[in-house]
């Protein structure tokens, strides 16, 4: 199908995020368009979250999510965020159940502009998440990166929150570590065959986490929500925190936290920002954009 859609330029917590409006057309944006679209500066993304019609009923939209290398997506939560701002923009509504790969989410604006996503049940079982190797208690398997008598990082707590997660404890600012060194190597181990989303958590109290995410399929990125997800829920998994933790997203540019609640439905719900940007047309089959004007602002 020719012609272009309308799309916004948003992000949670620094999340690059590009909302694609494909209600109404039965084609879905490209590799190409998504790996084009990442490589010009104006549109750089962590995920596209394309809006298409929906397939299941009682459901408001199927949700495709790409990453910035093209490659699909089962899961993001920030990305939610950003589609849950767009629609109650457009229709003044403040809940919505969306369906992705990962299941279905449901999600709600408050009235202080942060959102809640139900991200779902966590899965904890090796070959779910999965792992090459079986591991009877997966809050703890082995793995490290360093030399085998002081190794830099090991022994991560490993869960799928949709997509797999890995996420190595620190006792350090997780900023002084050399991620963007570790992460292709972590992300790609033999351990992962659906490769992993790698996370370094330092416990900073009982109800509070710092993290830091190299993100399957999209690099060393300013935040991730379902890696928040892992960390809140691995955290009180392992008996490093209760249940409910604010998490401070250390790479994020604001020091606004995501709150962690592991209910006791098994349900996790994250709640957190989103901030829309820019919006203008795409082609969902090559990524050509154009930016709308901006409004004129008066002077008084």
């Amino acid at each position: 199908m020719a012609g272009q859609v309308e799309f916004a330029r948003m992000n949670g917590l620094g999340n690059k995020i590009l909302v694609v409006d494909m209600r109404g057309r039965t084609d879905k944006v490209t590799p190409e368009a998504a790996i084009a679209l990442a490589a010009d500066p104006a549109t750089e993304f962590d995920q596209i979250m394309a809006i298409h019609d929906p397939k299941a009923q009682g459901t408001d939209a199927w949700i495709d999510i790409l990453n910035c290398d093209g490659t699909k997506a089962q899961a993001c939560g920030n990305g939610t965020r950003c589609v849950v701002q767009a629609l109650a923009a457009e229709t003044g509504r403040k809940t919505f159940t969306f369906q992705t790969v990962a299941g279905i989410l449901n999600a709600q604006e408050h009235e202080d502009g942060t959102i809640s996503v139900d991200m779902g049940k966590p899965v904890f079982a090796w070959d779910k998440i999965p792992l090459s190797e079986e591991f009877f208690d997966t809050s703890r398997i082995e793995l490290q990166i360093g030399p085998i008598d002081a190794p830099i990082l090991h022994s991560p707590s490993a869960m799928s929150m949709g997509n797999p997660h890995a996420i190595f404890w620190v006792d350090k600012d997780p900023m002084t570590f050399d991620l963007e060194r570790f992460g292709p190597m972590l992300e790609n181990h033999p351990m992962f065959p659906e490769k992993a989303n790698i996370t370094l958590a330092q416990v900073t109290s009982d109800r509070s986490l710092r993290t830091r995410t190299w993100e399957r399929g999209a690099g060393l990125t300013l935040a991730c929500g379902s890696a928040a997800c892992a960390a809140g829920v691995s955290a009180a998994r392992t008996g490093r925190t209760g249940r409910k933790v604010t998490i401070d997203v250390a790479s994020a540019p604001s020091r606004q936290p995501l709150v962690i609640e592991w209910r006791e439905s098994d349900h996790v719900v994250m709640t957190g920002p989103a901030e829309w940007e820019w919006s203008g047309k795409v082609d969902p089959e090559t990524g050509a954009f154009s930016r709308d004007a901006e409004p004129e602002v008066k002077a008084n």
